[in-house]
């Protein structure tokens, strides 16, 4: 049987763990009462001078006086007093009078005082979560009334042109008329900036020990007014049925950020040629695909809305349990009765007795159902109560099965590349030039895919929460096994087609005969990713290929967690985009079939390429970061931006002196990449892994760590700041003996792909961290519609 203590921990909500009762130090309160019962007990036992069958008799009379006397008390043990706050926000506040002499009255004290502290968090902590879902409930439930006006206005117009029989290829809107409000709406919406910055900032203590100030937003500076139009599709208020609103669409996709800028740009030379507006107005058309945007994003604002009062609910329930849980163990330890006395205090405390929370939960839930499933309850269910995979014992199985045939076969073609002599320092030149690029590319992807699988379990273990990092769908994210499953089939593909390959070799076939084989591989590999059929995980499949899509167009697209933090991936993996690069080219310009494996190399715009794919990564980062910028107003990504900077010039200079090998571009080499190594290990320590803090109360760390070791944070500094220091191999060309070069190359860059691995769990450490100190468990979904009023 699994104890309560670990069942609280696997299914508390894990930004809100430090709300949570404190069950840990309470057991351990109680475990020191114990301890002093025990010592109190053997030293009466020492004094005991009765013989064996009068002091039975005694004790026997004395255990059923106990009994009857438990059965008809006249005075209880404690008494719980209720106080009034000094502050509405905290509501009752509770503490405890010890009625009864204890064994160890100090020690009770302790433990009860200990106990009302967390009975007043939880209950303060539930009143200010409930009150923050009760508002966004109803400012949701504007939002439909909103949206359900507009469709219906949508419809009625469509079918009046319907009626009417014009010819037109535009689709049907609403026509609005624009009002001249625009500068006071815009001075609302930075007075809500502030609002939700002033939020967003509260640390944990201010949330449990004071209320929310309705001063903090003051000092916050005020954003200009055209970055504000830029960042929304919006700006301008206008009046449908009777309303003035306003619209936001965020510019989370290419085609929105295009449309903000032209409506910048041409709002500018509208508002020059007529500064005064007539009684008309200008028109705005609300067509279809407004209403859809409009629609999903309120549609995403209630799934999180039902998320966030779930948990609300799981709050309540498990700090309930664990009340009782810690109350049973204090009656049985000081064989009292506490238990039935305290637990109507906290079954009659807010946290338990208000049932606003369920009600707005079935509130939203029928509005889901009414307006967003089209009375559809199943389809409801499957957005608001997602069902979690239920993992197979026989993907385990394939996991055995696969590694020990990857071992086997790895064995073998080592064996055999032993034999022909293929990776020594003066190997086939033929197969190391066009086989061997395709075996690292391999190597270096499912490395890295392993340990992204090591990361999930290491997460799990302890208790980040990456799939709301990374704003992954329950019903389709990668379990860790999955991912290893994944691995192990992978290679041991790979490295069943290299044996095969090396097998044909070594029986004399002719490279022309054997050399397309390679290339299959990849081909089967790259329409395995993009199959349509539902098959090989193809929901993870298609949601890789979406954020390899934003990271492309970096600057087009919103930025968010899981993009930038695949793009550092791609930063890690140059060397195989470089060999992608390579066998993508000696493939597709036929260069396999004459062996021609130097062309790529000799071909200037091939070069080119190749010179352009060592920094693209950090192009894109970099772009990242402008949009982020673009979009947060936050200088620290402009700061950012310039780590990646500094990076490709480093990359830059690497390839040159790979080309020339001079002194001059040597020396250009060593203080580029010294310079961007200093600033990468500044980034990593201080701002990626929130390390390096100088008040911690754990030295040259931070104040919350999720690993108890501190000696693995330290270990995993000094292992980061080795492992940057691995392009000094380009200046020292040391190469292991007997090896040809190729294989250093591909060992260097495991190092860097191991280092990313480390770097990941920190990264998201750090993020689970920030989001535990503001206990934000549920996303913040934008919302289309804000209603103004007629005096602004």
């Amino acid at each position: 049987m699994v104890k309560f203590s670990k069942q609280f921990e696997g299914q508390l909500v894990p930004e809100w763990k430090e709300a949570f009762v404190d069950y840990w130090q309470l057991k351990k309160d109680l475990k020191k009462i114990h301890l002093l019962n025990n010592n109190n007990k053997n030293t009466l036992i020492k004094h005991s001078h009765h013989n064996s069958l009068s002091s039975n008799f005694l004790s026997s009379l004395k255990g059923g006086f106990s009994l009857f006397g438990h059965q008809h008390r006249d005075h209880e043990a404690i008494h719980v007093h209720k106080k009034l706050a000094s502050s509405a926000s905290k509501g009752d506040m509770y503490e405890t009078e010890l009625v009864e002499q204890f064994e160890d009255s100090d020690a009770a004290k302790e433990f009860f005082s200990c106990l009302d502290l967390q009975l007043n968090k939880v209950n303060q902590f539930y009143k200010t979560k409930e009150k923050e879902f009760l508002d966004r409930g109803d400012c949701l439930k504007k939002q439909m009334d909103i949206l359900v006006e507009l469709k219906a206005a949508f419809k009625q117009q469509r079918d009046k042109a319907a009626n009417s029989a014009l010819d037109s290829t535009e689709d049907a809107s609403i026509d609005c008329r624009i009002s001249c409000e625009e500068d006071s709406v815009t001075d609302r919406i930075e007075q809500e900036q502030i609002q939700d910055d002033s939020t967003d900032d509260l640390e944990k203590n201010e949330v449990l020990d004071s209320p929310r100030s309705e001063e903090m937003g003051k000092s916050t500076t005020i954003m200009k007014r055209e970055d504000r139009k830029l960042r929304t599709l919006s700006g301008r208020v206008f009046n449908c049925q009777g309303k003035n609103l306003r619209i936001n669409i965020p510019l989370t996709t290419p085609s929105r950020t295009f449309s903000a800028i032209s409506y910048l740009v041409w709002g500018d030379l509208v508002n020059q040629s007529s500064n005064n507006c007539n009684p008309e107005g200008s028109k705005l058309r609300i067509n279809k695909t407004k209403l859809h945007h409009a629609e999903k994003m309120i549609k995403g604002a209630f799934i999180e809305l039902y998320k966030g009062l779930g948990y609300l609910e799981t709050y309540r329930n498990l700090n309930m349990l664990a009340f009782v849980k810690i109350l049973k163990k204090f009656d049985k330890v000081t064989e009292k009765q506490v238990l039935p006395i305290y637990l109507k205090v906290v079954e009659s405390s807010y946290f338990n007795s208000s049932d606003k929370v369920m009600n707005l939960a079935d509130e939203v839930e029928d509005l889901f159902i009414k307006h967003i499933a089209e009375e559809d309850r199943r389809k409801a269910r499957k957005y608001l109560k997602p069902h979690q995979r239920k993992e197979s014992h026989s993907v385990t199985f394939f996991i055995g099965l696969f590694t020990g045939s990857f071992i086997a076969l790895l064995v073998g073609y080592v064996i055999m590349a032993r034999i022909t002599g293929m990776y020594r320092q003066h190997p086939d030149t033929a197969y190391m030039e066009t086989v061997y690029p395709v075996l690292s590319m391999f190597s270096l992807m499912f490395l890295h895919f392993f340990l992204y699988g090591c990361n999930i379990l290491m997460w799990r273990k302890s208790r980040i929460n990456y799939s709301f990092i990374f704003e992954l769908a329950p019903t389709k994210e990668l379990k860790y096994r999955d991912v290893f499953l994944i691995c192990t089939t992978s290679m041991t593909a790979v490295v069943g087609v290299m044996f095969i390959h090396l097998s044909l070799l070594t029986k004399r076939h002719s490279y022309s005969q054997v050399q397309a084989i390679p290339g299959l591989l990849l081909l089967s590999f790259l329409l395995l990713l993009v199959c349509p059929f539902n098959i090989c995980y193809r929901s993870s499949r298609y949601s890789f290929l979406c954020v390899i899509r934003n990271i492309v167009l970096s600057p087009l697209y919103k930025v968010v967690m899981l993009d930038f933090f695949m793009a550092d991936q791609l930063c890690s993996q140059v060397p195989m985009l470089r060999n992608l690069e390579y066998v993508a080219c000696y493939y597709l310009t036929g260069s396999y079939k004459t062996q021609d494996f130097g062309y790529c190399m000799r071909a200037k715009h091939y070069r080119d390429l190749a010179y352009a794919v060592s920094f693209i990564p950090y192009y894109w980062r970099a772009m990242q970061c402008a949009r982020r910028w673009f979009d947060e107003g936050q200088i620290n990504h402009l700061v950012n931006l310039g780590k990646y900077v500094s990076a490709m010039l480093a990359a830059g200079a690497k390839v040159a002196y790979e080309r020339e090998k001079s002194v001059g571009w040597l020396c250009l080499l060593v203080v580029i990449s010294s310079a961007a190594t200093i600033y990468q290990l500044y980034w990593d320590f201080v701002k990626d892994w929130g390390l390096l803090q100088m008040n911690s109360k754990n030295p040259w760390l931070r104040n919350e760590l999720v690993l108890r070791r501190k000696f693995i944070y330290y270990f995993s500094m000094g292992l980061n700041l080795v492992l940057r220091l691995a392009w000094l191999q380009t200046v020292l060309h040391s190469n292991f003996e007997h090896v040809d070069y190729r294989v250093t190359g591909l060992f260097l860059a495991s190092l860097e792909v191991i280092r990313r691995g480390q770097w990941n769990f920190y990264r998201l450490e750090n993020e689970h961290l920030n989001n535990a100190g503001k206990y934000r468990a549920v996303k913040t979904v934008p919302l289309p519609f804000h209603e103004v009023d007629e005096e602004d």
